[in-house]
């Protein structure tokens, strides 16, 4: 079908991009880093231009003409064209060449910014993103506030009023559970044995539990960045990112799980539909739900690590005479930081929380970027009881504003609640229960791969979780596993 070839076509170009942009989150020198924008720049523009034009439309509307219902995969493939399709001719090559040249700038702003803990010297950047995603929700169009066209670029189906309801909903419990488990945290949390534990025991580590839950090294690496990351530069080329430090091994492990968990999604796509909806995550809060499984139902749990343990006390010698009680408790832990990447779950939900609320009002322009810092530090103060010391523990934390990520966060609370529904249904088959008690992980994978990687982007979100675990979204088992770890 030649729309289906177009659409391949495009992900060639696409992910060509991708390999570029990897390189420039990991080897790029500094120097690089305008010629590097334009060629993103460059790519982008090409890709919009296939993806928005005559010859697209035509064969798109030749198809969805053709199409008698008979083929659920082919109709869903054409559906979803056809959103993406709208969307795309709503913006022009200009906007999207623009949009493309200020992140990669901004990303590179960003870094510096952080590294010197001063926002100002990024504000410039982020007033540039914020205007084009103004421009790209005004030409989008929305139903109650810009912020619904972003949220929808990533998580279709839902409206910025439905999660703000949500939240809501969410926030008593929140700060009951994070309050109890920070309080009971404070006299039962042991320290971590002092370091060091080098870089490259923990690399080795890392590789081998990655590897143990269904992570195909012959189809991805792991290199180490500034932030945490996953992408995909093509059906059997997934890679991710950690970040280490000597002081804990446990960094840079879970955020090993947890974007690994992003991988094991991306590698149990159907790989013959690569640039096809049904070769392609359905969304952020799916995608964040995967992560979220293995990072903390799978990572944290007692089965996981009565088999893990003697193999990191085998691999750091420190650890020896720490007994796995103690490590298990430090792992459930729980403490007001500042930093989202670090949070345990009973607090974590509270930086999603406050990032949603600031995104929406910088978005509507109720917050002006210069009064972003005290604002993130009113906001942290009221959910935590104090304020970050400066701007890098602040506001500056995260790399999604350099990378126009405007209304992404919303997607990681939305897959915390997701990921236990979903692991929830897992354990209710007996087989698979038997085998997660004993840390043989490959049985919930392919229940996962069964349940939700086959389906690529055919259903919607919900529809999704509704056919894998036969009720609807719900936060119980999500409230229920927080009560039940840490109260």
């Amino acid at each position: 079908m030649p729309i289906f070839e177009k659409a391949r076509e495009l992900a060639v170009i696409n992910s060509s991009a991708a390999v570029i942009g990897w390189d420039q989150e990991t080897y790029l020198p500094e120097a690089a880093a305008k010629h590097r924008a334009d060629q993103l720049a460059w790519l982008s523009s090409r890709a919009h231009e296939l993806s928005t034009s005559d010859a697209w439309r035509r064969d798109l509307e030749e198809a969805e003409a053709a199409d008698d219902g008979s083929d659920f995969k082919k109709t869903a493939n054409l559906r979803e064209m056809r959103r993406e399709f709208d969307r795309a001719t709503k913006l022009t090559v200009e906007l999207v060449a623009r949009d493309s040249v200020a992140s990669s700038l901004a990303k590179h702003a960003w870094a510096d910014a952080r590294e010197r803990s001063d926002f100002s010297t990024f504000a410039p950047h982020l007033e540039t993103l914020l205007g084009i995603a103004r421009e790209k929700a005004d030409l989008w169009g929305y139903a109650d506030e810009p912020y619904d066209a972003l949220l929808d670029g990533y998580e279709r189906g839902t409206s910025t009023a439905a999660v703000a309801r949500l939240f809501d909903e969410m926030r008593p419990s929140l700060r009951e559970i994070s309050a109890g488990a920070v309080e009971h945290s404070a006299s039962h949390a042991p320290s971590l044995p002092p370091g060091p534990y080098p870089v490259a025991a923990q690399q080795h580590f890392n590789a081998r539990i990655a590897a143990s839950i269904g992570f195909d090294f012959d189809a991805g690496r792991i290199d180490t960045t500034t932030h945490p990351f996953c992408t995909t530069l093509g059906p059997r080329d997934i890679r991710l990112t950690t970040r280490y430090m000597e002081s804990d091994f446990t960094s840079s492990l879970f955020g090993v799980l947890h974007e690994a968990g992003h991988g094991l999604y991306e590698q149990g796509l159907p790989q013959d539909d690569f640039g096809l909806p049904s070769g392609s995550a359905v969304s952020l809060g799916i995608h964040e739900s995967q992560s979220r499984l293995w990072e903390n139902h799978v990572g944290r749990s007692r089965e996981f690590w009565e088999h893990w343990y003697p193999v990191a006390q085998g691999t750091f010698p420190q650890l020896a005479g720490f007994p796995l009680e103690k490590f298990l408790r430090y792992l459930w832990r729980a403490e007001f930081s500042p930093i989202r990447v670090e949070a345990d779950e009973a607090t974590y939900d509270l930086h999603i929380l406050l990032r949603f609320e600031l995104e929406r009002r910088m978005v509507s322009g109720k917050l002006a970027v210069k009064d972003v810092p005290a604002a993130w530090n009113e906001s942290f103060r009221e959910l935590f009881g104090f304020a970050p010391e400066d701007d890098r523990h602040g506001c500056l934390q995260d790399i999604h504003w350099s990378m126009g990520g405007l209304g992404y966060f919303a997607t990681y609370t939305l897959g915390n609640i997701n990921s236990a529904q979903l692991f929830a249904a897992a354990g209710k088959q007996q087989a698979i229960a038997d085998a997660i008690g004993k840390a043989h992980y490959l049985p919930l994978l392919d229940w996962l791969g069964k349940s939700v990687h086959a389906h690529g982007a055919t259903l919607d979100p919900a529809e999704l979780i509704r056919s894998a675990t036969g009720t609807a979204p719900s936060t119980d088992a999500y409230l229920a596993h927080l009560k039940s770890r840490y109260l």
